[in-house]
């Protein structure tokens, strides 16, 4: 167990998480800027892309890569110049770090050593989306990128089906249109929202049913990166299809994350426990014992 008083004492060290605009920089906030401005190294997922940021705002702190490649050699080093004082700010290519990127990672190896993790709250192009596409904000899934293949993707989405939330993607403009065809001949002819280019002086949302947003798509170019938000599935449809891993035992569960969709064990225990509604020492317990 730990208690983290994230500002009892400044003068320790400490990994703070920075979000930063995803289009229009305007959107950055004061405390953003002077975390910048103070923090003994930023760590950037796309230095080039940062770099541009701190040269718009005049920020001169040091700056280190820390990707998806990088990350490995970076996180322990980065940790122990932590352990030693220093305030590591960690920022994504765009928006808040640790969804879709390695930032995780970091946090991770942070909390293992008892290290501060503060996080600041700003721009997210998910949230963004799922607010403005018109469909249901009470209940929501996000997912990220789904797998490039079809076959894989299949299996996410028939997994994802039942679920009554609404779905959020993240998507590229030379993959919108084939993800599209798949969430259609799979989760059927759904209520859907495209948004792009959001903050940006071409932000547009794309309203509509599924087969009407790819009609769409047949006739109009596909620039800029794409949020997905998908209408999530009717009580009929909750009632009929049921939940995917009903009649696997819990080893089953957490090796069907492991086998088909690569997780390690740690993060298919955690998804086992979200799927069951039960607590993730109850399945690591179940698994281990099972093991």
């Amino acid at each position: 167990m730990m208690i983290q008083k994230s500002f009892a004492n400044e003068i320790e060290g400490a990994i703070i998480l920075v979000p930063t605009p995803i289009g229009n920089l305007e959107d950055i906030t004061y405390r953003a800027l002077n975390t910048l401005k103070t923090a003994t190294v930023i760590a950037a997922e796309d230095t080039r892309n940062t770099r541009k940021l701190l040269n718009y705002f005049e920020i001169t702190t040091p700056l280190t890569s820390y990707h998806e490649y990088t990350k490995k050699e970076k996180i322990e080093k980065l940790i122990n110049e932590a352990e030693r004082g220093a305030k590591i700010a960690v920022v994504s290519d765009a928006g808040m770090p640790a969804i879709s990127d390695p930032g995780t990672d970091i946090v991770e190896a942070a909390l293992e050593r008892n290290i501060k993790v503060i996080v600041l709250p700003g721009a997210n192009a998910a949230l963004s989306a799922l607010v403005g596409s018109g469909l249901s904000t009470n209940e929501f899934y996000f997912y990220g990128f789904l797998p490039r293949k079809k076959k894989e993707m299949v299996e996410v989405l028939e997994r994802l089906r039942s679920i009554p939330a609404t779905l959020l993607f993240y998507e590229s403009p030379f993959r919108v249109k084939q993800t599209l065809n798949v969430l259609h001949e799979t989760l059927g002819n759904r209520e859907i929202a495209l948004a792009r280019e959001l903050t940006k002086r071409f932000e547009e949302y794309i309203r509509g049913t599924m087969e009407e947003v790819l009609t769409w798509t047949e006739t109009n170019e596909l620039k800029g990166e794409f949020v997905i938000v998908v209408e999530g599935a009717s009580e009929d449809e909750s009632d009929t299809l049921g939940d995917w891993w009903t009649g696997l035992d819990m080893k089953e569960h957490v090796e069907h994350y492991m086998d088909k969709e690569r997780l390690s064990s740690k993060e298919a225990i955690k998804q086992t426990a979200v799927d069951r509604g039960i607590p993730k020492r109850e399945v690591y317990q179940n698994y281990h014992i099972q093991k």
